[in-house]
């Protein structure tokens, strides 16, 4: 395996990674409002192919532990004797910082792509001539 496509296996590692981490984050902002939903989270882990070529592996997605806030709603079907039920424990401020580090990640690795194919386009060109 060339180093142009090890590079560009990590790069596309990265942004498949990177694409699912966004995926999960849509997910939570679209159930902020949803009684009882768990925000998601996802972890990345160190991957060693075959080739000895460092990648991005996806771990499972995990449910953050936090309780979700109680709100008073005593006509809510799911509100208890004290007329509460618990919300969702999904905050739209970490969930914005979230996709935004995922989305700068995400092109970070979508520019390292390009600039490999850049180079390897170059060397084409030079070894034609």
């Amino acid at each position: 395996m060339s180093d142009f496509s090890k590079a560009l296996s990590v790069a596309a590692s990265g942004l498949k990674a990177q694409s699912y981490r966004l995926r999960i984050v849509s997910e939570n902002v679209a159930n902020i409002d949803t009684p009882g939903y768990r925000r998601k989270t996802v972890a990345f882990s160190e991957d060693r192919t075959v080739t000895g070529v460092s990648a991005v592996a996806l771990e499972k997605v995990a449910l953050d532990r936090r309780l979700g806030e109680r709100i008073y709603d005593p006509g809510h079907p799911m509100a208890d004797q004290s007329g509460h039920y618990v919300g969702s424990n999904v905050d739209l401020i970490l969930e914005i910082a979230d996709a935004r580090e995922a989305q700068r990640s995400y092109e970070a690795n979508l520019k390292m792509f390009d600039q490999t194919r850049q180079m390897s386009s170059g060397l084409m060109d030079l070894l034609r001539k």
